[in-house]
């Protein structure tokens, strides 16, 4: 199979692309083929070093953020079968409760190998299925920004109809939240200093356009 690899984290121009043997799931195990990936600004930072919980450096595999179709199931696998189509959460071992360290060691992408690869494999615990109406490209940007997004809005007191929502920036959490928010019904804010980021943010939902200002 196919694997981009980061040999030294010295920019995008170190990755390479290697072939390596196709991986087999092993009991609880499960192996997915990728269909799509996506980037977060993490990826960038891993890539040039700049990422603070650091990297298995050499040739780890980046890119926390991938959905693909279950290939093969390792035995005990009871979750998913083959043909499903999925997602990997972002920390594999972080299955709810309150966040602990050891399952930052679990990050795919920073601290173990990401999805950047034909074929990956996961644990069946670190998967979770795609609604039919998402794409392959929708389920892959879902796992780091979009879950961040929805944990903020939801997981305290969740958010109610009509209430205000501040979003800061245009990044991927923030466009994220946009829409969420103002799906749920909240009047929603988004600051910028950029007019072409604003721009952007009002195509992300129409009605949202009244609402957004720009800031210095």
């Amino acid at each position: 199979m196919r694997v981009w690899t980061l040999p030294k984290a010295a920019g995008i121009d170190s990755l390479v692309l290697q072939e390596q043997p196709t991986p087999r799931p092993g009991p609880g195990q499960v192996l997915v083929r990728m269909r799509a990936a996506s980037l977060n600004y993490r990826d960038l930072m891993v890539v040039t070093g700049r990422y603070a919980r650091g990297a298995p450096l050499p040739d780890l595999v980046p890119l926390s953020d991938g959905a693909g179709e279950v290939a093969e199931v390792g035995p005990g696998v009871t979750r998913v079968q083959a043909g499903d189509r999925v997602a990997g959460i972002f920390m594999q071992t972080w299955l709810g409760g309150e966040i602990e360290p050891e399952y930052a060691a679990s990050s795919l992408g920073g601290a173990i190998h990401g999805v950047l690869a034909e074929y990956v494999v996961f644990s069946q615990d670190g998967l979770v299925r795609l609604p039919e109406h998402l794409s392959f490209e929708d389920g892959a940007t879902l796992p780091c920004a979009a879950v961040t997004a929805w944990n903020a809005l939801y997981a305290g007191r969740p958010l109610r109809v009509g209430e205000t929502v501040l979003v800061l920036g245009t990044g991927g959490v923030s466009i994220f939240a946009l829409q969420l928010a103002h799906a749920a019904g909240a009047r929603v804010i988004a600051t910028s200093s950029s007019d072409g980021k604003i721009a952007q943010a009002k195509t992300s939902q129409a009605h949202v356009g009244k609402v957004v200002i720009r800031v210095e």
